[in-house]
């Protein structure tokens, strides 16, 4: 079973930065991508960001690319954590903010995440 556990949000204003962190413990695959996703209210839950455990591989939706950085934590006291840097944040990047530890793409820009692996999620208000 794994479990995950997202952490880093809260309130901002627009053009402020902050990181989110995913830990997940638990029957990881190191060959699987981590993935971040977002939902706001009165919307569907959309693809953010994802990459490879051992941090190659990073991919971005359209509308964060060039202000989100994924990145995978390389400590050994920090294994199996991803972070999402995110900067130049407007209200429209508010949402619910979940990290599925196997996600993958279906066709181009199609993303899911296993069932059982996703977090809580973790709240981003950008005020303007």
């Amino acid at each position: 079973q794994v479990q995950v556990a997202e952490s880093g949000g809260g309130v901002v204003q627009t053009g402020d930065s902050l990181r989110l962190s995913c830990t997940a413990s638990g029957r990881i695959f190191s060959n699987t991508l981590v993935g971040w996703f977002r939902q706001a209210p009165g919307k569907e839950r959309e693809f953010v960001a994802a990459i490879g455990w051992s941090g190659d591989n990073e991919f971005y939706s359209d509308s964060v690319k060039g202000r989100f950085t994924i990145s995978a934590s390389s400590r050994a006291d920090a294994k199996n954590t991803v972070f999402l840097q995110m900067s130049s944040l407007t209200p429209e990047d508010t949402a619910v903010y979940y990290c599925n530890a196997d996600v993958w793409e279906i066709n181009s820009g199609t993303w899911y995440g296993s069932n059982d692996f996703w977090g809580q999620g973790t709240q981003v208000t950008v005020s303007s």
